[in-house]
């Protein structure tokens, strides 16, 4: 069953001009001219109980605008948002208790206080039943490690550490979605690898849905099973991260340590794209030739020492989206 349904999303925004020059500026004051901006233009998809979604875009793109409007922060231009039979900018109230948000950015967490005087103040607000409270916060505590933060003060704790506290904030209530805009910004490599495995378990373990917005695409490729790439507004990729590498990530690589130097290296089908001493690098379409033909015929011609496969990035397949454009 469907969770959350989008349904030709629109979101515009109304930004008056400013001329440049005082004379100009001066008479802005008694004649305003404005453009509209297309923030999100026609957005539609739909999630599942229990899905993890990677939401990404460049900056701009509109991935932002989408999420505050599926947290009921922004009410659509046009179209409809249909998340647990509810749309979450006229039922607010009802809404919110229903999801958790994480901003990266941002703590919902007291700043001068110790970080439990925040939980409490958090199961009042939601009116968590006492038992529930307790066993979600043991439960939170073990799997993020909090037993020596939650009597220190949020200002006093490391960008990783209020990361772990904002998470288990978000979710003390038992919300079914779960929100996170750019949740292991400036995160250092061991934070972001608890906060993955975080996610995955209380996916795993409560069906939690969540929709992940990042520029971190290693966070992508290891939480969720489910991409969507939004460009000028408009979706422009909605599938599984591995059917997006087969489709345009066809380049794949043969790294080989060759057992001497050989002055001329030629293989049918095979591009040599770079050399360091006896190690060489060699492209091919995975469509053309397949990677056992490559390697028979590399071995055949030359003596090999060692070899590796290397398959293409989604960080780097992305990237050339963005520059370029997706094909039909």
């Amino acid at each position: 069953m469907s969770i959350i349904k989008v349904e030709h999303l629109c979101k515009q925004f109304k930004v008056r001009e400013r001329p440049a020059g005082f004379w100009r500026g001066l008479g802005g004051l008694f004649s305003r001219t404005h453009h509209i901006i297309q923030a999100v233009d026609d957005v539609n998809f739909t999630l599942q109980r229990g899905d993890m979604v990677g939401y990404i875009g460049a900056n701009g793109a509109g991935k932002s605008t989408t999420i505050k409007m599926l947290t009921g922060i922004l009410v659509p231009t046009s179209g409809k948002i249909d998340v647990m039979g509810l749309t979450p900018y006229q039922h607010r109230r009802q809404y919110t208790r229903r999801i958790g948000v994480v901003f990266g950015q941002r703590t919902q967490l007291w700043w001068d206080l110790p970080v439990m005087d925040s939980f409490e103040l958090l199961k009042h607000i939601y009116e968590i039943p006492e038992r529930t409270y307790k066993q979600n916060l043991a439960f939170f505590s073990e799997l993020l490690q909090l037993d020596c933060l939650t009597s220190m003060p949020v200002r006093t704790l490391s960008l990783g550490e209020r990361m772990r506290c904002d998470l288990t904030a978000a979710l003390l209530h038992n919300p079914e979605i779960l929100y996170l805009d750019e949740p292991t910004i400036g995160l250092d490599v061991v934070a972001k690898e608890q906060v993955r495995q975080f996610l995955q378990r209380v996916n795993a373990e409560r069906q939690v849905t969540v929709i992940l917005t990042t520029h971190d695409l290693n966070d992508v490729e290891k939480i969720c099973q489910r991409l969507l790439i939004i460009d000028t507004g408009r979706i422009i990729y909605d599938g599984g991260i591995d059917a997006l590498k087969q489709r345009y990530g066809r380049t794949r690589m043969l790294i080989v340590d060759l057992a001497r130097a050989y002055s001329k290296i030629q293989i049918e089908n095979v591009d040599v794209i770079r050399r360091e001493g006896n190690r060489i690098w060699l492209a091919f379409d995975r469509d053309t030739i397949s990677a056992s033909e490559v390697i028979t015929r590399v071995t055949a011609h030359y003596e090999i020492q060692d070899l590796t496969i290397s398959e293409p990035e989604i960080e780097e397949i992305v990237r050339k989206i963005y520059q370029s454009g997706m094909t039909d």
